[in-house]
């Protein structure tokens, strides 16, 4: 787990918490996290992992030069700026967004997300 500090405060938690058939109550975890902005690893789909993100603020600006990120927004309302445009995310919407392309999220109200990405996006809460 990758620990809060004053500059980046997200919680991350890398280990692959559920594997083949087990059931994965995503409206349980959400509701138990207690943290402003939140990452778990749920489970790896071949290359692939889902993360579960329950957050409240904005993210930092970056881009992964190799992997696309696909979000999926459960509950609240979260953007994804881009350098050219924003895309705000509704329950419901989602969105990929490419390889190489720089965006920062952040969500106005606390939201909760999926995310499909490869296992090598590590999100270290660093630019």
């Amino acid at each position: 787990m990758n620990a809060p500090s004053d500059d980046f405060p997200y919680v991350n938690h890398m280990d692959i918490r559920f594997g083949p058939l087990e059931r994965i109550d995503v409206g349980a975890l959400a509701d138990a996290c207690v943290d402003a902005w939140y990452n778990q690893t749920l489970c790896a789909v071949n290359d692939s992992v889902v993360r579960l993100g329950v957050m409240e603020g904005e993210y930092h600006w970056h881009r992964h030069d190799s992997d696309d990120e696909f979000f999926f927004v459960l509950r609240g309302r979260f953007v994804i700026e881009l350098e050219d445009r924003r895309v705000e995310l509704l329950p419901g919407h989602g969105v990929v967004v490419p390889r190489g392309v720089m965006h920062r999220t952040s969500a106005p109200e606390r939201s909760v997300v999926l995310m499909v990405e490869t296992k090598d996006i590590v999100p270290t809460g660093g630019p």
